[in-house]
């Protein structure tokens, strides 16, 4: 991905979303030819020249220092996860940012699937960058069941299912998702934080490409150019078996596992939704011997 258009392009889509009034500036008569701040408004906000930001919304943020770089974040009223992308975008542009790609992990090692395993009554699972999931415990299996048996997200022998292919390529996801307009939102937004990163990644690109090319709503909330972390909240899912969950995620980086994220539900104690939980783990067991007495009819045969 190229880094200048995403500099241009974030930059361009924070400015425009500022007013003179929200940056304390006044507003010079009411017929303004430019959506948001002006170039030199943001200069002046964040103490540089007009020509220097100029250059930089053109995309050039090389050997632009950490104080230029907290002048603007600061101008444009940027929230944490924008103010990394933006010093991440920075370092992309230096002189020793390497233009190799890092790819996403593809695989767990055994003990991680061992650690998930031993989690025994809240569903967890891990995930790369990209939202491939890599490895679950049996009560994630059950509730992202949805996901799993879904030909859109991709799960084939060589690929694993992809909850944002699910998301935009998948009708059954809105059904899925009792939130589905912001978790479709955040979705886009986590993998453009991604792509900041990492914007060599091949699989990122082909993804990207993939559901820009099939879903008008990703194309939308891909060119707004929104960035978000994913580290804890709320999810509510309506599942096919047991009906709603109003439940806690914790999304943790694994700090053995570079570019994996461990994802943890839990719901809070004498609720429906810890009903909900434990008919989803007699559910879970159920299938499973279903599903062995399958194999084994078929073994007979």
């Amino acid at each position: 991905m190229d880094n200048r258009a995403q500099v241009r392009e974030f930059l361009t889509s924070r400015r425009a979303r500022i007013t003179p009034d929200q940056a304390g500036l006044p507003a010079y008569g009411g017929n303004r030819r430019v959506k948001g701040l002006r170039r030199e408004e943001v200069a002046l906000l964040a103490g540089v020249s007009i020509d220097y930001y100029i250059r930089m919304e053109r995309g050039d943020l090389a050997g632009a220092s950490e104080a230029v770089l907290d002048g603007v974040a600061n101008a444009l009223q940027l929230d944490e996860a924008e103010r990394e992308h933006l010093r991440v975008l920075a370092r992309s542009a230096g002189p020793t940012a390497t233009r190799r790609a890092r790819p996403s992990p593809t695989t767990v090692r055994p003990v991680i699937q061992q650690v998930l395993d031993a989690i025994t009554e809240a569903p967890a699972w891990i995930r790369n960058a990209r939202h491939d999931i890599l490895a679950m415990n049996p009560l994630a299996r059950a509730l992202y069941s949805p996901v799993l048996d879904s030909a859109a997200a991709g799960a084939t022998a060589k690929r694993a299912a992809n909850t944002t292919r699910f998301i935009y390529l998948d009708p059954a996801a809105r059904e899925f998702f009792v939130d589905y307009d912001r978790i479709a939102t955040d979705a886009a937004a986590m993998l453009r934080l991604e792509a900041g990163r990492n914007p060599h990644d091949k699989d990122l690109i082909t993804l990207v490409g993939e559901l820009s090319t099939q879903s008008e709503l990703f194309r939308q909330h891909w060119a707004s150019h929104n960035v978000k972390f994913h580290r804890s909240g709320r999810k509510r899912l309506r599942h096919p078996a047991v009906g709603e969950l109003d439940l806690n995620f914790e999304a943790m980086e694994l700090p053995s596992e570079p570019g994996l994220r461990l994802n943890l539900y839990t719901a809070d104690p004498d609720t429906p939704a810890a009903d909900g939980l434990k008919l989803l783990a007699s559910w879970a067991a159920t299938r499973a011997i279903d599903n062995t007495d399958t194999r084994n009819a078929h073994d007979i045969r």
